[in-house]
């Protein structure tokens, strides 16, 4: 035989054991990083919180709103400052996704939200309704959301609500803009 050959038969044929301590340490370094970073992304959000501590607290409904001009269900994806898409108000719960479901009715807008804070927009409060494709983050197709505008203390606050049925978003966005030209008309 050549020396070639009997070196490779002599050669060590399985892997190496795994240093468990090596991976471990890894594995835990990275657990650490991510809750680090989960950390961070969680202080940052209540720092945002606070720094929008001057945002008076939401009125709550009605006893008796009125008969419902519109219903809808679907989904909350947030309140931005209005024109602003990416500045996310997150003060009093506005910050929340969740399920949703709309009322409309002649005192305002009834917003109720399973598992997160409920709130009204009055009648005079509202400002404006038009369907877009995006608000805090959460981006649709053209015309996927419906984006409420209304006045809270001295801000303008957008707020996204995209329905379950989206053919009826835009029947909510003409009867809302009718309320709001009434509103505006009478207040003349």
């Amino acid at each position: 035989m050549t020396p070639a050959l009997i070196n490779l038969a002599a050669e060590q044929k399985s892997a190496e054991v795994t240093d468990w301590a090596a991976r471990l340490g890894w594995v835990a370094g990275l657990l650490l990083f991510i809750a680090f970073v989960y950390w961070l992304m969680r202080q940052g959000w209540k720092w945002r919180g606070s720094l929008q501590s001057d945002l008076p607290e939401l009125p709550a409904a009605p006893a008796e709103p009125g008969t419902a001009k519109l219903t809808m269900t679907g989904r909350y994806h947030g309140s931005t400052t209005a024109g602003q898409w990416l500045d996310r108000i997150v003060a009093h719960g506005l910050g929340t996704r969740s399920r949703v479901e709309l009322t409309l009715t002649d005192a305002g807008l009834v917003v109720v939200r399973p598992g997160a804070s409920d709130f009204f927009v009055p009648k005079d409060a509202l400002r404006e309704a038009r369907l877009d494709k995006g608000i805090a983050g959460k981006v649709l197709a053209e015309g996927g959301l419906l984006i409420v505008t209304w006045a809270h203390g001295d801000r303008l606050i957008d707020s996204g609500f995209r329905s379950d049925h989206a053919a009826e978003q835009s029947e909510w966005v003409e009867t809302l803009t009718n309320m709001i030209n009434t509103t505006e008309g009478t207040a003349r």
